[in-house]
């Protein structure tokens, strides 16, 4: 499923942190993922549970998109995060190092036997050589409304070095990628460690948005504004996105084959992709 939401900006606040809940009201991040799995100590996990619970009822976060990460269902808090966060209604849970399908019909089911509304999607996780594989079954979940990229836990499991411009992941980015396209599914890239290297954040940012990721998780409140800005349309491309459909529906009603827009050839294609940057831009302004 997907939609043109906002999720240029998905920014991870450990959910035992009350400190760090109060500030992400302020943050302009696209959505939150409340994470009650890596950024948690064990003695931290039930108190966690019920700040992200509260956090998601408080109807205090604006627009932003609310999504718990709950840890998976082989550890001791899986079951009971699912049934909390069921009840609580986020838009999401975020399950980790999800392998195939059948790992998201326990979910579901599990969402469903705590009453969680229909409106409470499943983000996937995909961060193993398995889940790679996996890719195009777990983006065909009839409640899947996600694909996170998990590039940390990858790299892990591949033996593979995080390097400047990702060389070693990109085929698995890709394949991840080319799966949920197939399937219609909203896919966001992986997290960026280094919070010093402003400029290679940003060159990251570029990369996943012209592979086509519809955003970007995060883990610090300075990488969002400029997540944001790589992945909002500019002024110049909107505009060029309104020509390019005036002047199409200029020629069809003037019964023209042949369309140009600032010296090179328009198609449906490109009149496709205009309507989509106006939609992403209306999206993003809309209060």
């Amino acid at each position: 499923m997907s939609d043109l939401r906002p999720r240029r900006s998905v920014l991870y606040m450990p959910a035992a942190n009350a400190r760090a809940l109060e500030k992400a009201k302020s943050i302009p991040c696209d959505a939150i993922i409340f994470d009650l799995e890596d950024a948690v100590a064990p003695d931290a996990k039930e108190m966690a549970r019920d700040q992200a619970v509260a956090a998601v009822r408080s109807g205090e976060y604006g627009k932003r998109e609310l999504t718990i990460r709950c840890n998976g269902l082989d550890t001791p808090w899986g079951a009971d995060d699912i049934a909390a966060a069921g009840v609580a209604g986020p838009a999401a849970v975020v399950i980790p190092k999800v392998a195939d399908a059948a790992q998201l019909d326990a979910v579901a089911a599990q969402l469903a036997a705590a009453g969680a509304p229909e409106t409470t999607g499943i983000w996937a996780m995909v961060e193993t050589p398995e889940a790679i594989f996996n890719a195009r079954e777990i983006a065909a979940h009839a409640r899947l409304t996600a694909v996170v990229m998990g590039t940390n836990d990858l790299a892990k499991e591949l033996r593979a070095r995080l390097v400047p411009g990702r060389a070693p992941l990109l085929p698995h980015l890709a394949q991840a990628l080319l799966a949920c396209r197939a399937m219609g599914t909203v896919v966001l890239d992986g997290v960026c460690n280094d919070l010093d290297d402003a400029e290679g954040f940003r060159a990251e940012c570029v990369q996943g948005f012209e592979m086509g990721f519809d955003g970007k998780t995060l883990i610090h409140p300075k990488q969002v504004e400029p997540c944001n800005e790589v992945w909002s349309p500019t002024a110049d491309e909107i505009e060029h996105a309104q020509k390019v459909i005036d002047a199409f529906a200029a020629a069809e009603a003037d019964g023209r084959g042949v369309v140009t827009v600032d010296g090179r050839m328009i198609e449906n294609l490109h009149v496709e992709n205009a309507k989509r940057t106006l939609a992403v831009a209306a999206a993003i302004a809309a209060p």
